[in-house]
């Protein structure tokens, strides 16, 4: 219990390795673990390697910041630089413990600037690098957060310079039923991202900032067809929550080109969002979800496809970034399943086990299949489910199982 959101932030960060506890703290902190780690219950005991693995992978990541900011050099950048006019020198494991404290909510930012967690976690690394050549004109903790918004949206931006990305629509397949439905947007880029990596409350205490929605992949692809000082901007606005002094500053924008750029942004990304508000608004799954969830893996599991589809809605959406499949309608979709999951089909798959999963704050399932003559499952997709407001799954977005790591799940079972 605090007195206030300001005391539990400053707990946190104390807990964090912030408040002065650094380098040396949380080496004290792992070493305080290990000795209380006890084998028996085995709830307690897998709750204690629980914390220590999370805090030996903190001291990891603070180590390897430490060295790449002292060896590390970063790429050419076309913003301008220094960031900042600030001053207070740091050394490397103080300055890797400081910004490892904002690595998460640094690491959602730069998410939903580009829609790949691939490149986010990159984009986590060049921000830290930039930080560390910029270390003399940084003051202090106080700043930090705001600071290191500013570094992560303009490496973001000279990024989607780099690439040039664009959305495009899919586009039907020679001999494949894609149903009668509209060609979605194609992001071949997008990518799940895990839900035990978000921040929690007290990480990103403001109210905008922590909102789900902005996490869920149907915004996430509505996004990404802003160009990117026109997301840049909604994002630090809107999402954020920044005033447009502050966007003006990071942006190095008046503050008439930001709100002339967020009047552009705002209609763009309605267009591209689902027509009600209801349909793509995040909310906390339910139970009810949950035990759809179940029945769905253990349907697939089972081959029984008529079971499937009575969990699809009949407007069921499929898409497979970064594969050029995808399906609208549920008639369109199970025809193209039953290829895969008949097992009189020469193009049987295999047997299916599943394990569940959260990703950008909704439901998923990681599906491993046996194929013939193995006897190992493999990692094959990751599948995020969205629900329509009869609880009938209503979007399918099957993801490459190469993340499968990150979201906690092995490669093979």
């Amino acid at each position: 219990m605090y007195c206030s959101a300001a005391c539990r932030q400053k707990a946190y960060r104390e807990r964090q390795g912030g408040g002065g506890v650094g380098v040396d703290g949380l080496i004290k902190e792992i070493g305080r673990q290990v000795e209380q780690l006890v084998p028996q219950p085995p709830s307690v005991f897998y709750s204690g390697v629980t914390e220590l693995s999370s805090s030996v992978a903190r001291l990891r990541r603070v180590a390897r910041t430490a060295r790449e900011s002292a060896q590390g050099q970063t790429p050419e950048s076309v913003t301008q630089e220094p960031v900042t006019e600030l001053h207070v020198p740091v050394d490397e494991g103080d300055f890797a413990a400081l910004v490892e404290s904002h690595r998460r909510e640094i690491q959602v930012h730069c998410y939903r600037m580009t829609g790949s967690y691939d490149d986010a976690e990159d984009l986590v690394q060049e921000t830290f690098l930039r930080a560390w050549r910029a270390r003399d004109t940084f003051e202090g903790r106080a700043g930090a957060r705001t600071w290191l918004y500013r570094i992560a949206t303009n490496a973001c931006l000279d990024f989607q310079r780099r690439t040039a990305r664009r959305p495009k629509r899919y586009e039907p397949l020679p001999g494949m039923n894609h149903g009668g439905g509209e060609p979605p947007a194609r992001v071949t880029w997008l990518q799940p991202y895990p839900d035990d990596e978000l921040p929690s409350a007290e990480e990103q205490p403001e109210a905008a900032a922590v909102s789900r929605e902005t996490l869920e992949l149907v915004f996430l692809a509505a996004v990404q067809h802003l160009p990117p000082r026109q997301r840049a901007v909604l994002v630090l606005r809107d999402v954020l929550g920044l005033t447009a002094v502050e966007t003006g500053e990071a942006l190095d924008m008046t503050v008439a080109s930001v709100n002339s750029a967020l009047q552009r942004a705002r209609p763009t990304l309605r267009d591209r969002l689902p027509g009600r508000r209801a349909d793509w608004t995040a909310t906390e799954p339910t139970d009810h979800q949950r035990a759809l969830v179940k029945r769905y893996m253990a349907a697939a599991e089972r081959l029984d496809l008529s079971e499937v589809a009575t969990l699809l809605s009949e407007d069921v959406t499929l898409t497979m970034p970064p594969n050029p499949f995808w399906f609208t309608g549920r008639d369109a979709l199970v025809e193209f399943l039953s290829m895969s999951l008949d097992a009189n089909s020469p193009l049987f798959l295999g047997h299916w086990r599943h394990l569940p999963a959260r990703a950008n704050g909704q439901l998923a399932a990681g599906g491993y299949v046996r194929r013939p003559g193995t006897t190992v499952y493999r990692a094959q997709v990751l599948d995020v489910l969205r629900f329509d407001a009869d609880d009938r799954i209503v979007e399918i977005t099957s993801f490459e199982p190469h993340l499968f790591p990150a979201f906690g799940l092995p490669l093979r079972l």
